[in-house]
């Protein structure tokens, strides 16, 4: 029993799982809110949708990991092919689920997610194209979080009630002309309630950085059984440098809500988000986190670009991930959040001692 359980961890690869929540959690943060139902249903798809796709990918490189990694589960004979791909496909389908009871926008999106995962473990992987597919991916998985977190709760942030030129709503007017009573002053144009395709478009920006952190990892994985690239680990130290830098300058404007049409001129009037800045201090710990944990293997992957030290810097960029979500979290004014997702960092060090992240 006990060699099975330790077979579909290392088939799952149980120790990257901590990556993934943080990704909802950025999402959410990105849009000014509190992490909520629709945040926790988006967590639990995204785990669903991440271990069908570690599933697939060992299935598909069975023929490849019988001759570079022959201790890996199925070239092994501790998993058969059979089970992989029905694990796959049930993680799937129980990933869309969840995805599901958080509306039909997250829905939408995580459709989006697992075809770009089966996809890319299928036959972008050794393309040219693999890296981008795996950045979509996980640019799609921030975007789950936000689209999940806008599409439930009636408390939302940024959800206006239509009012009148004398503070009242629709329906306090409503009820005083059912009962007679006159409502001072002209109807007003009602201000429209945002909606969840307006919220996600304050998400992109770090679903874009997470995103350009992916790539730059999977680029160099590509080059992890056979090592011997020195580009690809140079190429991806400088793009891990270029985030954090671009990471840590605040997210001017982020904190705004669109503008109101009709007030402040032209250009309408922003309300600010609630929620203050993250402090500085923190904001640069944070980044400072990230590049220690991604840019050190790099830059020795990069001296001596031999299959351990490649994997060993693929597995650190892989890690890398937590604290870069919590410097997006943090940026868009969500420093609790930021705390909470770095709290991940020890569990995932010390069960990547005993599964190999790679």
């Amino acid at each position: 029993m006990r060699a099975a359980v330790r077979a579909w961890a290392e088939l799952l690869r149980v120790s990257a799982l901590f990556t993934v929540p943080g990704d909802a959690l950025a999402g959410a943060a990105a849009l000014g809110r509190r992490p909520g139902r629709g945040t926790v249903l988006a967590v639990g798809a995204s785990l669903c949708l991440y271990e069908a796709g570690m599933a697939l990918n060992d299935w598909a490189d069975r023929d490849e990991d019988a001759i570079d990694r022959p201790h890996r589960p199925i070239p092994s004979g501790r998993i058969t092919p059979g089970a992989a791909l029905a694990a796959a496909g049930a993680l799937t389908a129980a990933g869309l689920t969840m995805a599901a009871r958080a509306g039909r926008p997250a829905l939408t999106v995580a459709t989006g997610l697992a075809a770009t995962v089966w996809a890319y473990d299928l036959r972008l992987k050794h393309t040219q194209a693999g890296p981008a597919a795996m950045a979509a991916a996980r640019a799609l998985d921030l975007l789950l979080g936000a689209t999940a977190t806008a599409g439930t709760g009636a408390a939302s942030v940024g959800v206006e009630r239509p009012v009148g030129a004398n503070g009242t709503s629709r329906a306090a007017r409503s009820a005083r002309a059912l009962s007679g009573a006159r409502t001072p002053g002209p109807a007003q144009p009602t201000r429209p309630a945002r909606t969840a395709h307006t919220d996600v478009r304050a998400a992109l920006p770090a679903a874009a950085l997470l995103g350009a952190h992916t790539y730059a990892v999977t680029a160099v994985s590509r080059h992890e059984a056979q090592g011997g690239s020195t580009a690809a680990p140079l190429g991806a130290l400088a793009a891990i440098v270029a985030l954090g830098a671009a990471a840590v300058r605040e997210q001017r404007g982020s904190r705004d809500l669109p503008p109101v049409p009709g007030k402040g001129g032209p250009g309408g009037h922003h309300r600010p988000r609630p929620g203050a800045p993250a402090p500085r201090v923190l904001l640069t710990a944070l980044t400072a986190t990230y590049l220690r944990t991604a840019a050190e293997p790099l830059f020795h992957a990069t001296l001596n670009p031999s299959p351990p030290l490649t994997q060993r810097a693929v597995g650190s960029g892989i890690r890398a991930m937590i604290p870069l979500q919590a410097v997006l979290a943090a940026r868009a004014g969500a420093a609790g959040t930021g705390l909470a997702v770095m709290g991940l960092v020890p569990l995932a060090r010390t069960l990547a001692r005993k599964v190999s992240l790679t």
